[in-house]
C-alpha cells in the first residue's frame, strides 16, 4: 500500500501543500471549511504524521501538561475532561496528573513534564500558590492557573470561578431563608477557592448586621467518621445553628447524612447548600442546592487562553473571572 504524503492530502482536498501544513500544525490562516476538509481526507486516507520529525521541526512536542489535585473530585473531572477535548481538536494531547494534593509528587510531576518538553501546562487548583522554577527546563513553559493563585500573576493567565459571588449569594439567601445562625463548613487544609468562599460567606454576614466568629466556621477531616464526630461537637457546642453553607457538594452531602443520624430535619431545622453543582445533587434526600460553576467556559477559556500563551507567551498578567449561578433545591427550602 503506497504510504500517503501531504502533497497527495494537498491534492485530494484541493488546497496547497502549505495549507495541508498549516492545518497539521494548527497555525496560520485557514478557513474552518478548509480545516475541515483537509482533515476529513486526512482521516479518509489514513495518513499518518511523523511526530518525532514534526517535534523537531518546530521544537513543539503538541502535548499539555495537566496537574489535577483529585481526579475523583466531580469538578476537577468534569474541567480535565472539557479541557482535554478542546485541546485534541485543536492537535494537542495531553498528559493528566493527579498529584492527589500531594507537595512532593506534585513537584516529580513538573519534572516529568519539563522533560517531556510539554508545550504548555494548565494547573487546577491545589493548596499553595503556583510558581513555576524554569532553571532545570530545556525550555520556558506557558502555563494557566484554575483556581490556584500564582505566586506571581504577571506570569501567567489566572482563571477563577467567582467563588467570592457563589458564596455571597448562597449565604445571603440562608439569612433571606430565616437562617439566624449560618455556618461555613470546610476541610481543614488550604486553597484559593476555600479562601475566597470564606471571604464571601463573611463579608454577606457583614452586610445584615451578623457578627462573625469561632460559631460561624465548622472545620472538618477526612474521614467521613471523623467528620461526623467533628460535626457531633460542633453541634454540641453551638446547637442554634440553623444554617450550612458548605465549600464543595462532597461536604454538604456527608453532613446530610450526619444530619439525617442525627436527627434533624432538612431543611425544617437546618437549610444546606452545597458548592460545585455535581449530578448527585439531585439525588440526595433532600436535593441539595447548590453553587454552579460553569465548567464549559472554564474548560474553552483556559485551554484558548493556553494556545494563544504558547504564540504569544509574554501576553501575561491577565486575571479571568467565570460567574457562577445559585441552583436552589429542596435543601434550603425552595
Amino acid at each position: 500500500m503506497k504510504k500517503v504524503s501531504v502533497k497527495d492530502i494537498a491534492e485530494l482536498s484541493g488546497v496547497s501543500v502549505a495549507t495541508v501544513s498549516r492545518v497539521i500544525n494548527n497555525n496560520g490562516r485557514f478557513s474552518e471549511e478548509t480545516r475541515k476538509k483537509v482533515l476529513k481526507v486526512i482521516e479518509e486516507t489514513g495518513y499518518e504524521m511523523n511526530y518525532s520529525a514534526k517535534t523537531l521541526r518546530t521544537n513543539k512536542s503538541y502535548t499539555i501538561g495537566i496537574l489535577v489535585p483529585d481526579i475523583s473530585n466531580y469538578f476537577f473531572a468534569d474541567v480535565v475532561q472539557k479541557i482535554e477535548f478542546i485541546l485534541f481538536e485543536k492537535g494537542y494531547s495531553t498528559i493528566i496528573c493527579n498529584t492527589g494534593r500531594d507537595e512532593k509528587k506534585e513537584m516529580d510531576y513538573l519534572k516529568v513534564l519539563q522533560g517531556k518538553g510539554v508545550d504548555g501546562l494548565i494547573v487546577i487548583s491545589g493548596a499553595e500558590e503556583f510558581s513555576f522554577d524554569y532553571t532545570e527546563a530545556k525550555k520556558e513553559i506557558p502555563y494557566i492557573c484554575i483556581d490556584r493563585e500564582p505566586k506571581d500573576k504577571s506570569q501567567t493567565t489566572f482563571i477563577s470561578s467567582n467563588h467570592y459571588q457563589g458564596a455571597f449569594e448562597a449565604t445571603e439567601q440562608l439569612i433571606k431563608l430565616g437562617c439566624t445562625q449560618p455556618i461555613f463548613a470546610v476541610l481543614n487544609r488550604k486553597s484559593t477557592s476555600a479562601k475566597t468562599r470564606l471571604a464571601g460567606f463573611k463579608d454577606a454576614l457583614n452586610k445584615h448586621s451578623f457578627t462573625f466568629n469561632e460559631a460561624n466556621v465548622l472545620y472538618l477531616d477526612n474521614p467521613p467518621a471523623k467528620m461526623k464526630e467533628q460535626t457531633q461537637t460542633f453541634f454540641t457546642t453551638y446547637p442554634e445553628t440553623n444554617g450550612i453553607l458548605a465549600t464543595n457538594d462532597t461536604i454538604a452531602l456527608e453532613l446530610l447524612n450526619i444530619l439525617h443520624a442525627m436527627n434533624y430535619k432538612v431543611p425544617e431545622q437546618i437549610k444546606v447548600i452545597g458548592f460545585d453543582d455535581s449530578p448527585i445533587t439531585n439525588y440526595s434526600s433532600p436535593p441539595l442546592s447548590s453553587v454552579q460553576q460553569d465548567t464549559s467556559k472554564i474548560a474553552d477559556t483556559a485551554a484558548n487562553h493556553l494556545l494563544h500563551l504558547i504564540q504569544y507567551p509574554n501576553e501575561t498578567g491577565q486575571t479571568l473571572m467565570i460567574p457562577v449561578h445559585l441552583i436552589l433545591r429542596q435543601s434550603s427550602a425552595v
